[in-house]
């Protein structure tokens, strides 16, 4: 499976583009990982917040192949732990899914053209990020979860470390 993450404007602090591309790097032992920047419009500063859920929706669909599986990066999305989300990928990849893509969009939600494309709605937190932070919140939970389904030491697991002491 090929995962895709779409992301709306450029990363502009330097921090965050760094951790992500840490994370980048480590994701390529597992699995075929990119991440997409979609340039917005330089005018779109000044837009609306309709105006502006419209014209990113126009550059995300342009970008979404017929055969790709949506997953939105969406507050009202559904929450997993980082267990649950890693056995919902393992569910996806045992489904066949070839092309698994991943999208957050700007601060003003998506449009309902994009929503109505996506396959499902995932949220990282019930906490509110900004739209930069996401983005390193999502790539570190895709590795985290990666760890998991091999069974890594990365996510430490108290209770796998329980089960082994002896009374």
């Amino acid at each position: 499976m090929k995962i895709r993450f779409i992301i709306t404007g450029k990363t502009g602090e330097l921090y965050l583009g760094e951790g992500i591309s840490i994370y980048e790097k480590r994701l390529k032992h597992y699995i075929h990982f990119e991440h997409m920047v979609i340039d917005l419009p330089k005018n779109l500063k000044s837009a609306s917040p309709e105006e502006t859920r419209s014209n990113e929706a126009i550059l995300i669909m342009r970008h979404l192949q017929p055969d790709d599986h949506v997953i939105l990066l969406d507050e009202k999305g559904s929450h997993y732990s980082s267990e649950e989300f890693a056995a919902f990928l393992q569910k996806l990849m045992n489904t066949g899914i070839r092309n698994l893509v991943f999208v957050s969009g700007g601060p003003f939600g998506f449009n309902p053209v994009v929503m109505e494309r996506a396959n499902f709605t995932l949220s990282l937190s019930r906490m509110t990020f900004t739209h930069q932070m996401v983005r390193l919140i999502f790539t570190e939970q895709l590795y985290r979860a990666m760890t998991i389904l091999r069974n890594e030491k990365y996510h430490h697991d108290e209770r796998r470390e329980e089960k082994g002491k002896i009374s």
